[in-house]
């Protein structure tokens, strides 16, 4: 795996500028505009596995609140110079090259706690506007307050997209269980495993009533 990435859609300057300040992450090498108040976020990366990339993908956007379904490692991203059409006013993509380096995954220091930091601050700013929740904004808030009580936002937003495509719940439960058994005893994997898929469950269940 040679890259890292993020994917912002909404609230971009003040998102981008959140992950820039952040010194749980180093500075990216390359950010993409790729329409107004849209950016695709890139590090160079050596010594991340697919099973690390993927978790610490979603760990990204969960913090700094990026595109939640763009968390694989198969992504194709904008081309600089080229226009992006999908908008009544095509908009040319630039790029800002910042760093040369080549990170490692001792470079992230992005844990849980991290991520509670940054969604709390996005909460504060929330509500110096009231009136103003999409869905997203909502899903943000309940992942916050998950976060809070100890839920393990990777394995959350997995979860929650296997379910979105249809997987059924005790399938679920399996995938978590095969994936989090280096992590926690035996006897406790499976309970979490349920427990996870569970509060997946919820969040979408929510969304839906929203």
């Amino acid at each position: 795996m040679r890259h890292l990435y993020i994917d912002i859609d909404t609230d971009g300057e003040a998102r981008l500028a959140a992950l820039r300040a952040c010194d749980a992450v180093p500075t990216p090498n390359v950010v993409l505009s790729t329409a107004p108040g849209k950016y695709q976020v890139l590090w160079r990366v050596d010594g991340f596995d697919f099973e690390r990339q993927e978790s610490t993908l979603k760990i990204l956007s969960v913090a700094f609140g990026g595109d939640s379904a763009c968390t694989d490692c198969s992504r194709v991203v904008r081309v600089p110079g080229f226009q992006n059409c999908k908008y009544a006013l095509a908009h040319v993509v630039t790029v800002q090259y910042l760093s040369d380096c080549i990170y490692s995954p001792g470079d992230f220091h992005l844990d849980i706690s991290a991520a509670v930091a940054a969604i709390s601050t996005r909460g504060n700013a929330q509500r110096k506007h009231p009136g103003k929740h999409t869905h997203s904004e909502r899903d943000w808030a309940w992942v916050s307050r998950e976060l809070a009580q100890g839920n393990d936002a990777a394995t959350i937003a997995s979860a929650r997209l296997w379910l979105l495509e249809g997987v059924r719940i005790e399938d679920v439960v399996t995938m978590l269980e095969v994936r989090r058994r280096f992590d926690i005893p035996s006897s406790l994997c499976s309970a979490r495993a349920r427990e996870i898929a569970l509060t997946a469950q919820r969040m979408i269940a929510r969304r839906k009533t929203a």
